[in-house]
C-alpha cells in the first residue's frame, strides 16, 4: 500500500488507461487499473485508501452511476472524472452532486497528475482526522495522541512525551506564542502517575507583581494589608500533581531564588510564616524566550535555568511543520462545526492552498481561530490592513512575496497554466517553481486555457 493511497483507474480504452496509468507512475503513485468499473464497486468504503479517477462513457456501470456508488459509501471519498468535450456539462453537473474534479480530453500529463495528487492529499486528511476522532471516541490510552500531526517532527515530539511523561523530572518548554506550551504541559501531566492529581496552571506574566509570591505560595493571616485570613499557595493546593508556569521569564529575579529553593527541598514557606511545609509536584515551565541567552545577559537567573532544564523540550513553529496545517485545520473546522451546528462539507482544495501559503505567526492558535471563521462563513485568512493598502508598511518579506506572486502567475497566464514552460521562462528549476506556487498561494489550474505565448 502506498503511503500517499492508490489511485483506482477505471477506462474501457486500453491506450487512455496505460497513458494515465504510466504518468502517474512516473510521479511515484500507486495505480490500480480496471477496464471495468463493477469489479471496482464492492471495494469503496469508508476505509478506501485512495481515490477513484474513472471515464464517464462506459459500458456497463459507467462512471457516473460510479460516483454515485462511491459517494453513498463514503461521501468524502474524491471521484475524478475523465471527460470528452461534448461532456462537460455532465461534468459540471457531476461536481455539484460531489464530484472531486474532472479533466476534459485531451488533458496534459501534469494536469493529471496535479488533480490527483491534491485529491489523495484530501483523502490522506479525511482518513487521518477520522483516526483522531475515533481516539477520542475511545479514549485513547495514549495522552501524546492529544498532539496532532503526522509530520516527523511532532511524531518526535509524541516520542518524547512518552518518554519523559512517566519520569519524575521537572521539564521546561520553549516554543512561539500559541505553538501549544500549556497542551503540551498538559499531556506531560496525563502521561504521568499524577494524572488523578491536579493540574494547576498559573500565567506569571498576568500575575502582578506584589502578588505574585503570595499566589505560588500562600499566606499567613495578617502577612499584610489585606490578608485577613491563611490563604493556600497554588504549590501547595497542586500537591500529588503538577504546576505549570507559563511565561516563567516574566518571574522576578528575587522570586525566582524561592523557586529555586522550592525545586531544591519540595518545600514551601507562605508569606508570613517560617514553617516548611512538603509539597509533592511536578514543575513543568513554559517560555517562548532563549532562556540561556537571557540568563547570559543577567534576565534570569542561570541556577534556575539549568535546574528546570534538566528535560527540555522544544514545539516546532507550525510554519516549520506545514505538512500538519491540512489536518489541524480539519480537527478544529469540524469541532467548531458540532459547536455551532453547521455542516461544513468537504475542504475546499483553494482555501487548502491558501491555508499552506500562510506564515501563522499565532500558531496554531491563530489556525484554530481561522478553522472558526471559516465554519461561520468568514474568511479564514483575513488580511493584513497594512497588506491590503498600496501605501501601508508591509514588511520587505511580504513586499517581496507579493511581487513574485504577481510575476508567477503573470507568467502562468502566459503560458496557458503550463508549470513546465512557466519554470523555463522564469529561469528558475521546476521543483523551485512548486515550492513557491505552494508558498504564495498560486494555483496554476486558474490558468489552464489562458493565451498561450
Amino acid at each position: 500500500m502506498s503511503e500517499t493511497g492508490t489511485v483506482i483507474l477505471i477506462d474501457d480504452d486500453p491506450d487512455v488507461l496505460r497513458s494515465c496509468a504510466q504518468s502517474l507512475e512516473l510521479a511515484g503513485l500507486a495505480v490500480e487499473t480496471h477496464e471495468r468499473a463493477d469489479p471496482v464497486l464492492s471495494r469503496l468504503g469508508p476505509d478506501t485508501d485512495g481515490i477513484v479517477v474513472s471515464d464517464i462513457r462506459m459500458p456497463g456501470t459507467d462512471g457516473l452511476a460510479l460516483m454515485r456508488a462511491a459517494l453513498a459509501a463514503d461521501r468524502d471519498l474524491p471521484v475524478v472524472l475523465i471527460t470528452g468535450h461534448g461532456d462537460v456539462p455532465l461534468a459540471v453537473e457531476a461536481m455539484r452532486a460531489g464530484a472531486y474534479d474532472f479533466l476534459e480530453k485531451p488533458f496534459d500529463p501534469e494536469q493529471l497528475v496535479n488533480t490527483v495528487a491534491r485529491a489523495l492529499e484530501k483523502r490522506r486528511l479525511v482518513l487521518e482526522l477520522r483516526g483522531l476522532q475515533r481516539g477520542d471516541a475511545e479514549g485513547t490510552a495514549d495522552p501524546a495522541a492529544a498532539i496532532i500531526g503526522a509530520s516527523p517532527r511532532i511524531e518526535a515530539l509524541r516520542r518524547t512525551i512518552r518518554s519523559i511523561g512517566p519520569r519524575k523530572v521537572d521539564v521546561l518548554i520553549t516554543g512561539e506564542t500559541g505553538a501549544g506550551k500549556e497542551l503540551l504541559a498538559r499531556t506531560l501531566h496525563q502521561s504521568s502517575d499524577r494524572a488523578a492529581g491536579p493540574f494547576v496552571a498559573i500565567n506569571c506574566g498576568a500575575l502582578p507583581e506584589s502578588l505574585i509570591e503570595s499566589e505560588l505560595f500562600g499566606h499567613e493571616a495578617g502577612a499584610f494589608t489585606g490578608a485577613q485570613r491563611r490563604r493556600i499557595g497554588r504549590f501547595e493546593f497542586a500537591h500529588g500533581g503538577t504546576v505549570f508556569l507559563d511565561e516563567i521569564e516574566s518571574m522576578p529575579l528575587d522570586l525566582q531564588v524561592r523557586l529555586l529553593r522550592v525545586l531544591q527541598e519540595r518545600t514551601i514557606e507562605r508569606v508570613g510564616s517560617n514553617l516548611a511545609v512538603p509539597v509533592d509536584v511536578r514543575v513543568i515551565a513554559a517560555t517562548k524566550d532563549d532562556l540561556r541567552e537571557r540568563a547570559e545577559r543577567g534576565g534570569f537567573r542561570e541556577d534556575l535555568y539549568y535546574r528546570l532544564a534538566v528535560a527540555p523540550i522544544a514545539i516546532p513553529a507550525l510554519r516549520e511543520r506545514a505538512e500538519d496545517i491540512p489536518v489541524l485545520f480539519e480537527h478544529f473546522r469540524h469541532r467548531y462545526a458540532a459547536r455551532h451546528a453547521v455542516d461544513v462539507g468537504p475542504l475546499d482544495p483553494a482555501l487548502l492552498t491558501r491555508l499552506r501559503a500562510h506564515r501563522w505567526p499565532g500558531n496554531v492558535r491563530e489556525l484554530q481561530h481561522a478553522a472558526e471563521r471559516a465554519v461561520i462563513g468568514l474568511d479564514p485568512l483575513m488580511a493584513d490592513p497594512r497588506e491590503a493598502e498600496p501605501g501601508g508598511h508591509a514588511g520587505l518579506a511580504a513586499q517581496v512575496d507579493r511581487f513574485e506572486k504577481a510575476v508567477i502567475e503573470a507568467t502562468l497566464s502566459e503560458t496557458g497554466g503550463s508549470v513546465t514552460d512557466a519554470h523555463a521562462r522564469l529561469g528558475i528549476g521546476r521543483k523551485t517553481l512548486y515550492e513557491k506556487m505552494q508558498r504564495l498561494g498560486v494555483d496554476p489550474d486558474r490558468f489552464r486555457g489562458g493565451p498561450q505565448a
